[in-house]
């Protein structure tokens, strides 16, 4: 794990999920603080318990924070309450600091800007010829956009990364889905108290 000096660690499922929170912490008040916060990618959700493990061995005063999908929170609540944690259920998740996204970070992502905005990233990233031609697929035809949308970020390699950054640095203030958002207010406060 890099960034040794970091105050407070963020646990994230993918490198999806760390482009689209490096985005959003680039911009706005917690800009300058970049440097006090370490994103791991922990490889999936699965290594929760590990990267916990980890911290705990070599970095045990960090603040650690969460991201994870509604999914996979049995990964997430078995390893912090292994750690001592006051964590029974999903619904305390939040609590401790970790935040759950309904289907995954790309779903919220995709529901908090709309179809339209998304569409204008494809554009942006020359991708809506390719969009266009997954959508006449057989499996894919007649299905909302939304659903095509999700699934298509995920069908080439690095894509999913792509998008996920690109569409976290198209959110305004406003449109920042609640999960993302209760993770950065989290981590302004574990910011905060760190001093």
């Amino acid at each position: 794990m890099g960034h040794p000096g970091a105050e407070v660690v963020v646990l994230l499922e993918g490198r999806s999920d760390v482009a689209a929170v490096r985005n959003l912490l680039a911009d706005g008040d917690l800009a300058a603080q970049r440097h006090r916060v370490e994103l791991v990618d922990m490889g999936g959700v699965t290594n929760v318990r590990s990267r916990l493990d980890e911290l705990a061995d070599r970095r045990p005063a960090a603040r650690v924070l969460g991201l994870c999908d509604a999914a996979d929170t049995r990964f997430v609540v078995r390893a912090l309450t292994a750690h001592g944690l006051p964590v029974e259920a999903a619904a305390d998740l939040p609590a401790v600091g970790f935040h759950v996204c309904e289907a995954d970070l790309e779903e919220e992502l995709i529901r908090a800007l709309g179809v339209d905005r998304v569409l204008a990233v494809l554009d942006r990233h020359d991708l809506r010829e390719r969009f266009e031609t997954f959508r006449q697929q057989p499996a894919w035809q007649g299905r909302p956009v939304s659903a095509q949308l999700r699934r298509f970020a995920g069908v080439a390699s690095g894509r999913k990364e792509l998008l996920a950054g690109a569409l976290a640095a198209a959110l305004t203030p406003d449109r920042v889905p609640g999960p993302l958002r209760r993770l950065l207010d989290d981590l302004r406060a574990a910011l905060d108290d760190a001093g």
